[in-house]
């Protein structure tokens, strides 16, 4: 995929991105309150449930878009591509307003550089 398509689909993703982020920082909150043994604006462990299946839910919406999951707190995506006629993974991570990175299949995070 062309860096243009993957950048598009993280704009369409973004809406879901930032639904997932949210309800993770729920799950960190209740799952400290339910630790703690104190009540929780998030609910108890009914909710706790919901929370974990929805994220999930999320991971499994962002990989049948074509992302791959590398990282679930930051979220970090790679979409398969290709950049000066070798195959790469454009990189997004939680916080970038777009795919501004990229790296080798066989270099990983590491091996980020700039578009």
């Amino acid at each position: 995929m062309r860096l243009d398509e993957a950048r598009a689909v993280i704009a369409r993703l973004r809406p879901r991105i930032d639904e997932f982020v949210a309800a993770r920082a729920d799950l960190a909150e209740l799952k400290a309150d339910l630790a703690a043994g104190r009540p929780s604006r998030h609910g108890g462990l009914p909710e706790a449930k919901g929370l974990e299946a929805r994220l999930f839910a999320d991971l499994e919406y962002f990989a049948a878009a074509g992302a791959q999951v590398k990282g679930f707190a930051p979220l970090l995506l790679d979409l398969p591509g290709e950049h000066d006629g070798e195959p790469v993974l454009w990189c997004w991570l939680e916080g970038d307003e777009s795919i501004d990175w990229y790296h080798r299949l066989d270099a990983g995070f590491a091996g980020r550089r700039r578009v």
